[in-house]
């Protein structure tokens, strides 16, 4: 810990870099920074994203649509790259004020590009459009959008708490990753007792509830997140372990992890996608 604590003053202001990875894109203000008008592709929906792993919980669901069936779930996939600062583009703002990845622009309806931005916001949106991946009857659907609704609660403590201090600020202090990691392990515990009991997140079935919650814990278990598997003992919830395993050997979640990748084995990176040929 610094020798001296922190005192925060009276009122914040934004005088300099909080340093870290992101520090280049991180600002105190909303809004377009530069005009940049976003690309358009040939299909009715536009995914405009990168593969993290808020990202790769839509592509996932669009690569589900297609493999059951769903044709009207063709998409371009066009790449937002966030350290470079693409999400603040004109174009990117005007479909997603809040300058987040994913954001979709759904051209099919009333002659006009309708957005659709948040993730879990984008999930409920293709499960309703297509009729798939959630449930109708209301317990079922009440128990999916339960657990849907704990993955957007819950993973900004593993991802801006425990990701941040543990693996991108610029300095590593004992009191937030304690702080954040005896959360994570919380939430993991919450899941394990979860899926001691059920195949999938929600029940028995597959549903966006998995698709939103495996691209952040599932990972996790997988020890490809932070690089803090051993450092979380994630072999430990061996129920998130067994669920983990069979959803990352779902076809559709293999080529969705790949979708708007820049980076690890050139053969799982599809910096863009406008075809089912493109991540093959």
């Amino acid at each position: 810990m610094p020798d001296t604590p922190y005192v925060p003053p009276k009122v914040w202001t934004h005088d300099a870099p909080s340093g870290g990875k992101f520090a280049s894109i991180n600002a105190p203000t909303a809004g377009a920074r530069e005009e940049k008008v976003l690309p358009v592709g040939k299909h009715p929906l536009q995914l405009y994203s990168l593969a993290t792993p808020n990202g790769v919980k839509v592509s996932i669901m669009l690569e589900e649509l297609l493999a059951a069936g769903h044709t009207g779930a063709e998409y371009d996939a066009w790449l937002i790259n966030i350290g470079d600062g693409d999400q603040f583009g004109s174009g990117f703002v005007e479909i997603n004020p809040n300058s987040k990845i994913p954001a979709l622009a759904d051209h099919s309806v009333d002659g006009e590009p309708l957005r659709v931005f948040e993730s879990g916001s984008i999930l409920v949106y293709l499960a309703e459009k297509f009729g798939a991946f959630l449930p109708t009857e209301i317990r079922a659907r009440t128990e999916t959008l339960n657990w849907l609704f704990w993955q957007m609660g819950s993973a900004p403590f593993l991802g801006g708490g425990f990701g941040h201090f543990y693996a991108y600020a610029p300095e590593k202090y004992e009191y937030p990753i304690n702080r954040y990691a005896m959360e994570v392990k919380r939430q993991l515990d919450v899941l394990d007792r979860q899926l001691a009991e059920n195949r999938y997140v929600a029940g028995d079935e597959y549903t966006v509830a998995d698709m939103a919650i495996w691209p952040w814990y599932g990972v996790l278990a997988k020890g490809e997140l932070y690089d803090a598997g051993e450092f979380l003992s994630v072999q430990d919830y061996i129920h998130v372990q067994r669920w983990a395993a069979e959803v990352a050997e779902r076809p559709a979640v293999i080529r969705g992890r790949k979708v708007n990748r820049t980076w690890g084995d050139e053969s799982e990176q599809a910096p863009e996608r406008h075809s089912a040929a493109d991540l093959d």
